[in-house]
């Protein structure tokens, strides 16, 4: 069967324009972990690591078992790092599937320990510091403790020490400054124990922009990699392109007179004699239910609002000052047509919320289509 004209084109070129970006704001050593998690960032996890894998690419970086055990389903030969952390029952999948876990407490250091000498092998682990950001990692004040403890886990290799930063995107630098400071005594406190990990990391893609001295040997860009900047402010610190263009078809052209109700809950109603325009897609599809009547897509090359609720499936806008406006012609909700362009940080912050929203939430029943 044909598919209805809603989707998403990925710009494969764009991506390698992003890559490449960012390989000229780090050393020429400093290695990449691609951040490919949540269908990279809506992109499409398997097309982008083949891309980025295609382009040298170091590393990659997943939330869940599931992602990585994905993209080495479908070939991917470069590490993959489980960010989120593994759980005990996906212990043996993981080393069937060679994924890098991401540890941040002794009884899965343990356990991944005891099946890797089982297994006659030596495991290349990460273990991962909270510095301030208050989710995964362990504490710089237990860091000793846990450190003096894995010294005899004899059958792990602690490839790599990182930590995130919370806002690395903000123009005060204080508490960035404060986190990167922390890791480094920790990382001290690993080398005095002998630890000496091959990777260091914890610059993500605004840290890249603006923190030279948090790249270390091995950087985590995801959201730069998908053509969006963390701040407004990065937009000329570096040339990124947009990789995804979101559009579908006018389904209904309607002439209503002033007065007319559109929505759920009529929320917006016509002022004067209008055309209405139907949009096959909806918050089911990813177009957040916060746009109604704050958003906009572009028709014949003209910025239009959306208007009334966003429904589950479909969405309306006002293309009453659209000449030669028709039932088929193009909407576009992110990226270009004509001269006229929405760009992902413009759609987030009529929603009230932030570009990786944005991209995450373009659900499934959304092609990609890759060009």
């Amino acid at each position: 069967m044909e598919k209805r004209p809603t989707h998403a084109v990925i710009d494969i070129g764009a991506l390698r324009f992003n890559y490449l970006q960012i390989k000229t704001l780090i050393a020429s050593g400093t290695k990449v972990m691609a951040i490919v998690k949540a269908n990279a960032y809506g992109h499409g996890d398997v097309d982008a690591a083949s891309t980025f894998e295609s382009m040298g690419c170091d590393f990659f970086g997943v939330a869940v078992a599931e992602e990585g055990a994905r993209l080495r389903n479908s070939g991917v030969k470069k590490p993959i790092v489980v960010l989120g952390g593994i759980f005990p029952n996906q212990i043996k999948g993981a080393f069937a599937l060679g994924l890098t876990p991401v540890l941040f407490d002794l009884n899965t250091a343990s356990l991944f320990n005891e099946f890797a000498m089982k297994d006659g092998s030596v495991k290349d682990v990460h273990v991962k510091i909270d510095t301030g950001m208050g989710r995964l990692g362990i504490r710089p004040e237990d860091a000793d403790r846990f450190f003096r403890e894995f010294t005899d886990f004899k059958h792990l290799r602690l490839e790599g020490l990182c930590s995130h930063f919370s806002s690395a995107d903000e123009v005060d630098r204080e508490f960035t400054d404060r986190q990167l400071a922390l890791f480094r005594k920790t990382v001290k406190t690993a080398n005095d124990l002998g630890i000496q990990p091959e990777y260091l990391h914890m610059a993500n893609s605004a840290a890249i922009v603006e923190f030279k001295e948090s790249h270390f040997n091995l950087v985590r860009p995801g959201l730069m990699l998908y053509g969006a900047y963390p701040a407004e402010r990065m937009c000329g610190k570096v040339e990124l392109k947009p990789v995804m263009r979101l559009s579908t078809r006018i389904l209904q052209l309607k002439n209503v007179p002033a007065g007319t109700p559109v929505g759920y809950g009529r929320t917006f109603v016509t002022s004067k004699a209008s055309v209405i325009a139907t949009l096959p897609i909806g918050y089911g599809d990813g177009l957040m239910r916060s746009l109604s009547n704050k958003g906009h897509v572009i028709v014949n090359g003209r910025t239009v609002p959306l208007v009334g609720t966003v429904c589950m499936d479909l969405a309306m806008c006002d293309v009453t000052h659209v000449e030669g406006v028709r039932e088929g012609d193009e909407a576009v909700f992110l990226g270009g047509q004509g001269s006229v362009e929405i760009a992902v940080e413009e759609m987030a912050k009529k929603a009230g919320t932030i570009s990786y929203e944005i991209f995450c939430s373009i659900g499934p029943r959304v092609p990609r289509i890759y060009v």
